[in-house]
């Protein structure tokens, strides 16, 4: 009866395709996953909640310039310039109101100044020749600037002040025609935009901050574990269609590289306002942001090749013969087991902000894998290579080796993150030589 018993125990997992070991994985790494969801989805509204609360609140501050008598004597009606400035120019992130600010703050200067200047040379010329040159002033400035705002360098960080500088300039010029104190006029609209500016960068970065340095350095450093879970997620299908199973597939792991490939321009904005950001945490100044775009597109070069490599599962059929089935279980085992270890090693690197093994060992290894999957595979592949199992086999070692070679540029980039950002020294084990 006990012999019965251990042999009714032994053969269940072969029943039902998975093992109780691998049961309690899966289980437990999709409750990590809807715990971790959960968690971000929190952070996420509370954020939200707080930068709610942060413009409700200097939304009121700055209707005291109309509310209080005294403060209103001070601004008069250019209190509105300080409400509609808190209104336009608070941003969800800091630096995003930072550099809204300051844009805002360099073009009504630029524009004001030379507003003036126009108007009051303007003044000088008669009657019709103030309308000549004023028409004139407005269509060159309002050309020039219009031009600088399609070259790329300009667009990228500065289009809102070369856009506030047109308005003001226009504004200002054409106000002049019929306002004798245009210096003054100008100089209280520039002090009310100032308090607005002032208010909104006081109270979006002294009270409860949101960086987008942040959510950038750890949005990047994510990506790395979420591939390592699809590769995972790719090695674990092809074992089961050699192994005949007949599980259904799951899309989890594959959709999480379609989102990272959708990744990109968020990834452009937060770098854009991440460079506008004052020193704060680990993050100080000239900190190099522009390497987390190349990391990312190295990464979506990566993510690429894993959808390939699940098209190629589920487009071609699998290698029959049972000695090619345990040469390719092996070789791809190891393989995916290396890509897997390198992406976490590497994706904590960056969130710890330390160094990792030198690119040079990671390399080396990364070569030594790929040399040993061709020595593996391709003789029995060489033998079927008139069949479909050759062809097929021929089409995922390739895309399994340049995934090697993808993991090597990857391993370059983020060694070259560490020396610009001065990440410490790791001390080498001799584990991490092999």
């Amino acid at each position: 009866m006990l012999a019965m018993k251990s042999s009714t125990e032994r053969t269940l997992p072969i029943q039902n395709g998975v093992s109780p070991k691998k049961k309690n994985m899966i289980l437990s790494s999709l409750s990590s996953l809807l715990h971790y969801l959960t968690e971000i989805k929190g952070i996420h509204e509370h954020k939200n909640l707080i930068h709610s609360f942060k413009v409700g609140l200097a939304l009121v501050l700055v209707s005291l310039l109309y509310l209080l008598d005294p403060l209103f004597k001070q601004v008069g009606d250019n209190a509105m310039w300080a409400i509609m400035s808190v209104v336009v120019v608070f941003e969800f992130y800091a630096g995003a109101t930072l550099g809204k600010g300051l844009n805002r703050g360099i073009g009504t200067i630029l524009g004001g100044g030379l507003g003036c200047g126009a108007a009051i040379l303007a003044q000088n010329l008669g009657k019709v020749g103030q309308t000549s040159a004023i028409g004139t002033f407005v269509f060159i400035f309002g050309a020039a600037a219009t031009y600088t705002r399609s070259v790329p360098s300009i667009k990228k960080k500065y289009d809102y002040g070369v856009l506030i500088f047109i308005l003001t300039f226009n504004l200002v010029i054409v106000s002049g025609v019929h306002t004798e104190k245009v210096i003054k006029l100008t100089c209280d609209r520039l002090s009310a935009i100032g308090m607005g500016f002032a208010l909104c960068v006081s109270t979006n970065l002294l009270i409860f901050p949101v960086w987008a340095s942040d959510e950038l350095h750890y949005s990047t450093a994510s990506k790395f574990n979420k591939l390592a879970c699809s590769i995972e997620g790719c090695l674990e299908e092809f074992l089961e269609r050699i192994e005949e199973k007949k599980d259904n597939q799951s899309e989890t792991s594959f959709n999480t590289c379609i989102s990272l490939l959708h990744s990109k321009s968020k990834d452009e904005s937060l770098v854009n306002i991440a460079s506008w950001e004052p020193w704060h945490g680990k993050f100080g100044f000239s900190y190099p942001w522009h390497k987390y775009l190349q990391i990312g597109d190295s990464l979506g070069e990566l993510a690429t090749s894993i959808l390939s490599l699940k098209g190629c599962l589920r487009s071609h059929p699998q290698p029959s013969s049972v000695p090619m089935k345990q040469s390719i279980k092996k070789s791809c085992e190891v393989v995916a087991s290396l890509l897997a270890c390198t992406l976490r090693e590497h994706g904590d690197s960056i969130i710890n902000m330390k160094r990792c093994r030198p690119a040079v060992l990671v390399v080396a290894k990364l070569q030594l894998s790929r040399l040993e999957l061709s020595d593996a595979v391709l003789p029995c592949m060489l033998r079927m290579l008139p069949d479909d199992d050759g062809f097929a086999m021929a089409g995922f070692v390739f895309l399994l080796m340049e995934m090697l070679t993808k993991m090597e540029k990857l391993a370059k980039e983020v060694e070259e993150l560490a020396d610009y950002a001065g990440f410490p020294s790791k001390q080498l084990k001799h584990a991490d030589f092999w």
